[in-house]
């Protein structure tokens, strides 16, 4: 009976120690597709301007494009610094009205994207208009 026991035992200990490994290697195989990912949608932004939209069953997939910098980039050369130049302050932009532009250019690009695709735009023409109206409507049109 102690045998049985024993063996069982032994048997938990190498399974325990098994799923440890697996854990450890599924973690670090998901963080360097992750890494491969985030690559990826760098190099794609960098040479066609846009962003890569991840499968439909994936709901989230976020990162910030540009925070880090590779190795091989903190080691080019940085030009110059050029010898400060006296500016008129510009005064900075409202953010309520920053925001409206940033949906508007975004509502436009969709409207483009729904023209090519062949799809309806009557709702993207409509919700450009408000945009550009409640633009105008803060005196920024």
């Amino acid at each position: 009976m102690t045998d049985v026991i024993s063996e069982y035992q032994k048997w938990k200990r190498q399974g325990e120690d098994l799923r440890s490994k697996a854990r450890h290697a599924m973690e670090s195989r998901f963080r360097e597709l992750l890494t491969e990912a985030v690559q990826l949608a760098e190099e794609y932004r960098a040479d066609f301007g846009g962003l890569l939209k991840p499968p439909p069953a994936v709901t989230a997939f976020r990162y910030k494009a540009g925070a880090r910098k590779h190795a091989g980039q903190k080691a080019a050369a940085k030009p110059l610094p050029s010898p400060p130049q006296v500016e008129q302050p510009v005064p900075k932009p409202d953010r309520k009205v920053a925001g409206m532009q940033k949906r508007l250019e975004t509502a436009r690009k969709k409207l483009e994207a729904a023209k090519n695709a062949g799809q309806p735009t009557k709702n993207l023409e409509d919700r450009i208009y408000e945009i550009e109206d409640d633009l105008r409507l803060a005196g920024r049109g």
